[in-house]
């Protein structure tokens, strides 16, 4: 049991090895104070010491009581307007049009497990051992409304994870104008918060700034959880770094509009929020009726940043991410689009898939232009049936023939889009968002279907379920190229328009739980103009993600450094491009190329039929080695090691998890004339392990990598000529070094 109960004094410590969640009962209002969160504290039979009431100029909620000011006391699920100045949880407009609620205390239940959270999203566990949930259960009598506050604590992980849900058991309607998913007061600002910002191409940049009075937060209000932020932020002590100090991590397990706050109040209170984003929400809940919150997973770390992230990989690749592909390697894939195009015919995509079976790829991926008249971004989109002109044989006759070469077969869809030159449009005009009346906006020549409508969502299904029910399709990447504008939906009545966004977003989990309830061996992969819903609720449907339709190496350096902040590596969509390269014009090395690849899921997206014979070598050597490491790149624990953000070098690196074998890699981004010297000093090795660097021909105990590091520069002494002879690297170089573990060896 990982949950400990007062029952006298109403407290609840919930408890791992690693870390203390506790709050308690007010005595007077019956709302709930929020006692402490971090390391784990030895449990004791009250915490009442931990209580802080000072006297204070304020309002407070009872008469001739001068301490009952929720302005000054930390709360797990606050209220508005009843004393509290600060930001909500939750607002209820009733009626008369009042806000004011008041939900107390009514009970609460402990279950063994984790419940699932219907049409949501969420981590989930195996057998009820490796989680505990309580419930805390409120209401609002006037109202008769039920509030209840879920907790769960994995019984050996540094997680916690919460979610609220409101239950209207009266005969009326009330509107929710915001409900967030959790709440957390800390009793002081002395933090940085990090969040991953960016854009289309820049996607997930680590940002930090030093938390100050006022509010600094993050959103979405764009359909997506979109390119701009990711649904995640961290509060860092200001002393903590990559691997040492504390860390508070808050993640939302959702992929539509968010909200992500620290807001500090004039005593230094830090009040952490995350959740739907209240702007433009609106939630009728009528009678019998329930609204969940998405889930927050909320993660402590002592050991800094990189504990953290590690923490969410394990979490996110093992109790996030479902079905046969969880545990199952993910296979190298080249993509068409840069080698093609929509330039491209039967004859051609053969070619390519027949080049790349020969080094060694996987699967082919057929993308964007498959389909009806699609010769251009102009056209088609809504339209899914294959165009005979470019394909004679279809979909099942290519995919066919694909495996036929001994590869397996993915195809490009982008079901949630549609073009006005389309018989689904002609058919159904009233099937896009738009708002009577109005102008409305395109975005790349497309505009976005209803999926708050479910005949919209049957019918998309019908047409996916057509193409692939009739072929060979293992993987489908799943695009989605513009933000929703002009939020309305004709099927919603005038006060459920605020429910549009939310309603979109869980007709999209809806359509993906049909096709992977059917479709249970297909590898989804979502893409949303690269990152631009690359969230935790994705990986619930889609074990990896387009990261950005940035390919550029360089780029990728920024980008997946930042997306390691949370995400696994077997999640994070990599491939290696041509170059120049199509977004930046940057030539890079193909070694380079590759060197930062691995650290995904690694895949290519070229023409390998215009490819040099010694580049075609180079590839086969490449395929080679991820093969041989892929199981150390996508289950190994990630370290990163030199920032791209703050450097000329990056380097990061994936240890197994029996500590014997590891990959570093290194990354030097310009080149300099008479430079330092170099070292990188290695993260996560058994310090009395001794292990050979293959790459350098030497061995090294663990400690000495970890405290020395790997020394980059080269003993010259009465070696001169030979330093001036030698080939210099140039810009954009790279090392990659393999260590394993030694044994039946005794040094000198």
């Amino acid at each position: 049991m990982n949950i400990e109960v007062n029952k006298l004094n109403k407290e609840f410590h919930l408890f791992n090895e690693h870390i203390s969640y506790v709050f308690r009962v007010l005595e007077k209002c019956n709302q709930l104070e929020h006692l402490y969160y971090g390391k784990k504290i030895n449990h004791r039979n009250s915490f009442n010491h931990l209580i802080e009431r000072e006297v204070r100029p304020a309002c407070n909620m009872f008469e001739g009581d001068h301490t009952t000011s929720l302005e000054h006391i930390k709360q797990e699920y606050p209220s508005f307007g009843t004393t509290d100045y600060r930001y909500s949880a939750h607002t209820i407009t009733q009626a008369n049009g009042s806000k004011i609620t008041n939900f107390q205390y009514e009970d609460y239940r402990i279950i063994p497990g984790k419940p699932k959270l219907n049409g949501l999203p969420a981590t989930y566990v195996e057998n009820e051992e490796e989680a505990t949930t309580l419930e805390i259960i409120l209401i609002d009598t006037l109202l008769k409304i039920r509030l209840i506050l879920s907790y769960t604590i994995y019984t050996h992980r540094n997680v916690i994870c919460r979610s609220a849900r409101f239950i209207n058991e009266s005969n009326k309607s009330f509107f929710i104008n915001n409900a967030l998913s959790a709440s957390v007061d800390f009793p002081d600002n002395e933090f940085e918060m990090i969040h991953l910002s960016g854009a289309w191409a820049r996607e997930t940049h680590i940002e930090k700034k030093k938390l100050s009075r006022g509010i600094q937060g993050i959103y979405s209000t764009r359909g997506s959880s979109s390119h701009i932020h990711n649904p995640f932020i961290a509060l860092k002590r200001l002393d903590a770094t990559e691997h040492t100090g504390d860390v508070f991590g808050f993640s939302l397990v959702y992929s539509g509009n968010f909200l992500a706050q620290a807001e500090v109040d004039t005593y230094d209170v830090t009040r952490v929020s995350i959740g739907v984003n209240p702007f433009l929400f609106k939630w009728k809940l009528k009678p019998n009726k329930t609204f969940q919150t998405p889930e927050c997973i909320m993660v402590y770390s002592e050991e800094g940043l990189n504990g953290m992230s590690q923490t969410y990989h394990e979490l996110y690749s093992k109790r996030l991410v479902r079905g046969i592909w969880r545990d199952k390697s993910r296979p190298i894939l080249i993509n068409n689009w840069e080698a093609t195009y929509f330039d491209f015919n039967e004859e051609k995509i053969l070619d390519i898939a027949y080049q790349a079976k020969e080094l060694g790829v996987e699967l082919f991926v057929l993308d964007d232009g498959w389909f009806s008249q699609r010769n251009s971004d102009n056209s088609s989109l809504g339209d899914w049936f294959a165009d005979k002109k470019k394909l004679p044989n279809g979909i099942s006759g290519l995919s066919k023939n694909i495996e036929d070469l001994g590869m397996s077969f993915g195809l490009w869809f982008e079901p949630e889009m549609i073009c006005k030159d389309t018989s689904l449009f002609t058919k159904h005009p009233d099937w896009i968002i738009a708002t009577p009346q109005r102008n409305t906006s395109h975005g790349r020549n497309q505009f976005v279907l209803d999926f708050s409508r479910s005949e919209v969502i049957d019918y998309i299904f019908s047409s996916m379920d057509k193409i692939i029910s009739n072929s060979k399709i293992s993987y489908i990447k799943w695009d989605m190229n513009r933000y929703i504008t002009e939020a309305y939906s004709i099927n919603l009545p005038a006060d459920q328009q605020g429910e549009f966004y939310h309603r979109y977003i869980l007709g999209v989990y809806e359509l993906y739980e049909r096709l992977i309830q059917k479709y249970p061996h297909i590898l989804f992969e979502s893409c949303a103009g690269g990152g631009g819903r690359f969230d935790p609720g994705m990986l619930f449907y889609s074990p990896q993600v387009w990261t950005s339709d940035n390919t550029d190496a360089v780029e990728r350096l920024k980008i997946q450094y930042g997306s390691s902040l949370i995400y696994p590596l077997n999640s994070i969509g990599s491939h290696v491009s041509s170059v120049p390269n199509h977004q930046v014009g940057r030539i890079t090395p193909l070694e380079t190329r590759a060197r930062v690849s691995f650290f995904g899921t690694f895949g290519y997206e070229l023409d390998v039929t215009k490819i040099s014979d010694s580049e075609k070598k180079e590839i086969r050597e490449q395929i080679l080695f991820f093969k041989k490491y892929r199981q150390l790149f996508h289950n190994g624990d990630f370290y990163r090691l030199l920032s791209p953000f703050n450097s000329n070098e990056v380097s990061w690196m994936s240890v197994s998890k029996d500590k014997k074998q590891a990959i570093v890699g290194y990354y030097k981004i310009l080149a300099k004339p008479n430079d330092k010297y170099y070292r990188i000093k290695l993260k996560g090795l058994n310090p009395d392990t001794l292990y050979s660097i293959k790459e350098k021909g030497t061995m090294h105990y663990g400690d000495e990598l970890m405290n020395v590091g790997i020394l980059l520069n080269e003993n010259y002494t009465n070696r001169a000529l030979e330093y001036w002879q030698k080939e210099k690297p140039g810009d954009f170089s790279s090392i990659l070094f393999v260590l394993t573990e030694v044994k039946d060896y005794l040094p000198n």
